[in-house]
């Protein structure tokens, strides 16, 4: 169970403990500055590993829910085969429905690559069917040993090779946003114990009178450690608040299925960020009660 009267203390504080402690100058600024930057990019790697598993994700379903047949076959024949893989694909469980794409749905496919004046009615283009899926799923080898006895210039297309590569670039964007978080706090409680030396190196003979007129090294570091924990999430609470912003104000585009559209929290997702301080108040917690206890050892 928590003990309040010890948290009311921590936030409280001991003014006489805290003599020790300098209230401003070089260490104070450093403990904020480094807070609110490392606070600053764990935002935006949170919300790139957040964003990178539901835009995958969102990818992977609605690929998972569709496949394509391919048809190659002279002009003369085009037709009958269509028909045929029509046939076919009406009377496969699991596919929910399936139509043929229009000439102007195909150039509008091909336009990235071609352009929009190219000529196509003169390339031997592939007719091409889209396939729903029912939700009970398609068994896509047995489909395509049916076409390949009935439809001989027919293949099927079940996007696997689409989804494989979404789903392993999505565990490695969100493994990097994860570790790029445990950079960031580890920079942090660097730069935090950095300054939680040299504060206590500079203050070495206030501590040394604390000393003689009977303070504890307990009692001495845990004005260090509280100071330095406070600093440290006023500091992560403001490059929060400004990382937050500037997630806000990215600019979208590329229509739903473009990566800067999910890029971002949302929802619930927007309380992520307020975990950022609370972690940044820990590890400032951790490096300075490690720092001061070392220190202190160092200057007896």
């Amino acid at each position: 169970m928590f003990d309040f009267d010890k948290i009311t203390g921590f936030i409280i504080g001991d003014a006489q403990a805290e003599r020790a402690v300098p209230p401003t100058g070089f260490t104070a600024r450093l403990t904020v500055f480094a807070a609110a930057v490392m606070a600053f990019l764990a935002v935006f790697a949170l919300a790139l590993s957040v964003s990178a598993g539901r835009l995958a994700e969102r990818w992977s379903d609605e690929l998972a829910q569709s496949a394509t047949v391919r048809i190659s076959a002279p002009a003369g024949q085009m037709q009958a085969q269509t028909d045929a893989a029509l046939e076919v694909l009406q009377t496969t469980p699991g596919v929910a429905s399936a139509r043929v794409l229009s000439d102007a749905e195909q150039r509008k496919l091909l336009e990235p690559w071609f352009g929009p004046d190219m000529p196509l009615e003169a390339l031997p283009i592939p007719q091409l069917i889209e396939i729903v899926e029912s939700p009970e799923g398609l068994d896509a080898e047995a489909l395509r040993i049916r076409l390949l006895g009935e439809v001989p210039g027919a293949v099927l297309d079940d996007h696997s090779r689409w989804r494989k590569p979404l789903a392993a670039a999505a565990a490695r964007l969100s493994f990097l946003g994860w570790f790029s978080i445990a950079l960031i706090f580890a920079v942090m409680g660097a730069m935090i114990t950095l300054a939680a030396n040299a504060a206590l190196a500079a203050n070495a003979k206030v501590i040394k009178v604390m000393r003689l007129v009977g303070a504890k090294d307990s009692y001495i570091a845990s004005a260090f450690v509280r100071r330095f924990t406070l600093r440290s999430m006023s500091g992560a609470a403001g490059g929060m608040v400004l990382g937050v912003v500037a997630v806000v104000m990215l600019p979208v585009g590329g229509g739903e299925s473009g990566f800067l559209s999910g890029l971002g929290f949302q929802g619930g997702g927007w309380l992520w960020p307020l975990v950022i301080p609370a972690l940044a108040g820990l590890v400032a917690f951790m490096a300075t009660q490690a720092a001061a206890r070392r220190t202190l050892k160092e200057l007896r």
